[in-house]
């Protein structure tokens, strides 16, 4: 590993590392109970693990995913990554950026979620985002590369001071709406793990990382891939420590039922509330505060960078409108649904997750599976097909929108992982209709 990986290991970590997603680990360890362990190992797998296969797999195809899911099906993959960048655009991540730096600044000070304050601070916050985002240049990256690493220490300082603090017994009480067992406790921290909404990010993220590569002059393509996966892994070493370590004091953790009740009727997240806790423990009013405005900054960066990303992408398929254009239009509508609020934008986000996730990472393995075994297009187009039908009718269900028996039927779906078998055995059955379809072309990914 040469010094340009490590680099881009902790690039692609500052990336991936939304202020945002650390309110979801401490809420984990204190809901799961004695759970605690399968619950978070999940809540890597997907919340970690995935971004890292799929930042990977990004680099198989010298085109990246654009490319790589083209040979799926060009129709397929225009609206499979409109959706993408969508949902971790202004649909649900910018405001979510947004509605959780209120949630860790102001709503500490006046101890209140008043939709009146949350207006105004949405309002300075997106003239913000729409002044960076007009005139990137510099600014962003001259902002993350200060507050980047001012925030790691501020949440390793406050880790070290929570295994202090909350080092006693651990909460044995789960929920036990939720949790029952170690596989329910799997399960929930697999599905929580879609909220970080990392690995259909990483699905974008991937050609920054490569790019950055071969601007360091690796040009062949095993070695952009090899070292690909080393910056991923460098990464994804230093977001696992950080998950794990806030799940962890969060089991340690207790909340009285008063205060679990008020949080619920003034419409604040468990999560923001554990780790304001944690900070104004280990350092007073000065650590949570600092904690606050460090988040508040990160989250803007990290709402100025989604905009531009899907502000450009947008541009790129339908450029008939300018890229200011478009910054105008994500920043507005993710204005508008960050006045929900934070746990309202995150329960919004639950039921198109639900659909994106399965599909994505279905799509991720897909290609992965053809760059060892040669896979006609039919049996991807197949797989991929029955995944997407089979998730948008486990959500219709889910919601009560429409009433589907058969669904209650298919295994795991007690676990919300029905799609997962289904998935496996459709890719066999796909496979064998692939191989006597003898005019669907084997996909092959081209590498530089």
């Amino acid at each position: 590993m040469n010094k340009n990986t490590l680099f881009i290991g902790f690039m692609l970590f500052a990336i991936f590392f939304g202020a945002g997603n650390l309110i979801f680990p401490p809420n984990l360890g204190l809901a799961s109970g004695q759970y605690f362990w399968p619950s978070i190992i999940a809540f890597v797998i997907t919340g970690i693990g995935l971004p890292l296969l799929g930042v990977v797999v990004g680099a198989l195809d010298k085109e990246g995913y654009i490319g790589a899911i083209n040979k799926i099906h060009p129709a397929f993959s225009v609206v499979f990554l409109v959706a993408i960048y969508l949902t971790i655009g202004p649909l649900f991540a910018i405001p979510r950026t947004a509605s959780t730096s209120f949630e860790m600044t102001v709503t500490p000070i006046i101890n209140s979620s008043s939709p009146l304050w949350l207006f105004v601070f949405s309002v300075i916050y997106f003239a913000i985002v729409l002044y960076l985002c007009f005139n990137p240049g510099k600014i962003v990256d001259r902002i993350g590369a200060i507050l980047t690493p001012l925030l790691l220490i501020t949440i390793l300082a406050m880790i070290v001071k929570g295994f202090i603090d909350f080092g006693g017994k651990a909460n044995t009480t789960a929920d036990p709406a939720v949790y029952s067992s170690n596989l329910s406790g799997f399960s929930k921290g697999f599905t929580e793990g879609y909220l970080t909404m990392d690995a259909i990010a990483a699905i974008a993220f991937s050609m920054i990382v490569v790019n950055a590569i071969k601007a360091t002059g690796i040009k062949h393509a095993d070695d952009i891939f090899k070292q690909t996966a080393i910056a991923g892994l460098i990464a994804a070493a230093a977001l696992a420590f950080i998950y794990i370590s806030l799940g962890y004091i969060g089991n340690h953790m207790v909340l009285s039922e008063e205060t679990l009740k008020q949080l619920t009727e003034n419409d604040q997240n468990i999560g923001a509330h554990l780790l304001i806790t944690m900070a104004g423990t280990g350092y007073g009013a000065f650590g949570k505060y600092l904690l606050g405005i460090i988040v508040a900054l990160a989250c803007l960066t990290t709402a100025c960078g989604l905009v531009v990303a899907v502000s450009e992408y947008f541009h790129s398929i339908l450029p008939k409108l300018s890229y200011k254009t478009y910054v105008i239009i994500f920043t507005l509508i993710s204005f508008v649904l960050s006045n929900l609020g934070l746990n309202a934008v995150i329960k919004l986000s639950i039921p198109v997750l639900l659909i994106v996730y399965p599909v994505a990472i279905t799509t991720v393995f897909l290609i992965l599976i053809g760059r060892f075994v040669p896979t006609r297009r039919i049996t991807q187009q197949i797989t991929v097909a029955v995944v997407t039908i089979e998730s948008i009718l486990s959500v219709v269900n889910a919601n009560g929108w429409m009433k589907i028996p058969f669904i209650e039927q298919l295994p795991f779906h007690e676990y919300t992982l029905e799609w997962f078998p289904i998935a496996v055995v459709t890719l066999i059955i796909a496979y064998i209709i692939g191989y006597f379809a003898k005019s669907s072309n084997i996909i092959v990914y081209e590498k530089e």
